[in-house]
């Protein structure tokens, strides 16, 4: 019986040992995916803002920017280009707004955002856009990579409509997490005007603006904390800069389109680190606590079949000890099939005693 649970324990902690790194190195690329129908949003602020008023051309002071960005998947889009062929892809609809103090928007820029579900690698289908502009994105935006690694990244500036490097620069605490900091510099950059303009300005339309010979140029240093395990970013912040420039002018200074510190306001912050560390689980899951825990569990349980098969053994050979020793006082049987009788020893004969006469071998006793 304990060599055949014995086998067992073997066979399963083969079967363990050989699933471990099935999971990770094949199931886990596969399985761990972006969902297609994810929905979020995210709201940010500038304290102590400039932000500019269309109808003097000026740059006004405001207590607080508000930057809106909606991010919604279009599953049916996804579904479609699966279908067409075969790639798992997520279709981002995104749309970043800006209000201001009376919270009327001042721009708005929509965007469609087209990668693989499992590498963030850029797909270039299903509308693919920035501002209704089409667009063939390199680089990550937005998110970063599963598994994200301590390196440099190229990261596409949806304002500039091209990728820039976002550098690594080391490893933080946030909350409790081990993440990667990383941070990106757009120079001053000329930049188009956003098709959705203010409303209540008459006749205020981006080609109106360029006709009177104005430019928008933009610059920004954008920061992320990254969780390196769901590649999510659990906080963010851009130090954010636009002016309209006046070429034609002559020394014309400058007016501030937007400048401020933009930052997640912080109940944002507390809801997107709850959601990455629930997340962060189940990636570890797959990626690390399953794959290498089932080849330990594999060895333990090897450990204890080795273990069975050799008290089994020392248990056999005691059982066979005892049975030889019984064996062994037990009379051998005769040719009629009769337990042989054994004769009783012979006792050696008594000492004559002391005045009893012995005569010699070989002589009578002479009278």
């Amino acid at each position: 019986m304990h060599r055949r649970s014995s086998l067992l324990l073997v066979a399963l902690a083969a079967f363990l040992a050989a699933l471990g790194p099935l999971l990770r190195w094949y199931d886990y690329p596969r399985v761990v995916e972006v969902p297609a129908n994810q929905y979020q949003v995210v709201v940010l602020q500038a304290r102590d803002a400039t932000l500019i008023d269309y109808s003097t051309l000026t740059g006004v002071p405001h207590r607080t920017v508000t930057i809106v960005q909606t991010l919604r998947g279009d599953s049916a889009a996804a579904a479609a280009e699966k279908r067409r062929t075969g790639r798992d892809v997520v279709v981002w609809d995104t749309l970043s707004y800006v209000l201001g103090n009376d919270g009327r928007m001042i721009s708005s820029i929509p965007e469609v955002y087209v990668f693989d579900a499992h590498t963030q690698d850029p797909v270039h289908c299903c509308g693919e856009s920035v501002d209704g502009d089409p667009v063939t994105r390199t680089g990550i935006e937005y998110k970063f990579p599963f598994d994200t690694q301590p390196r440099d990244y190229q990261y596409y500036d949806e304002q500039t409509r091209t990728s820039a490097p976002i550098h690594y620069q080391g490893v933080r605490m946030y909350r409790g997490m081990r993440v990667y900091y990383f941070e990106q510099t757009i120079p001053w950059t000329q930049v188009p005007f956003p098709r959705t303009m203010p409303a209540g300005v008459t006749g205020l339309t981006p080609a109106s603006i360029a006709a009177l010979g104005y430019q928008r140029w933009y610059t920004t240093v954008r920061t992320f904390w990254v969780d390196p395990v769901t590649g999510a970013p659990v906080n963010g912040e851009e130090q954010h800069h636009e002016e309209l420039r006046f070429p034609a002018a002559g020394g014309r200074a400058p007016v501030t389109v937007f400048a401020g510190d933009v930052k997640i306001r912080s109940d944002y912050l507390d809801s997107t680190a709850a959601l990455v560390k629930q997340q962060r689980i189940l990636v570890l899951a797959l990626s690390t606590y399953i794959p290498w825990g089932f080849p330990v569990v594999g060895a333990l349980l090897l450990g204890c079949a080795f273990l069975l098969e050799l008290r089994g053994r020392r248990r056999d050979g005691r059982a066979s000890a005892g049975s030889a020793g019984s064996a062994g006082s037990v009379g051998d049987g005769d040719e009629d099939g009769g337990a042989r009788q054994v004769p009783p020893p012979q006792r050696a004969p008594a000492a004559p005693l002391l005045g009893e006469s012995v005569r010699p071998l070989g002589f009578d006793q002479v009278d």
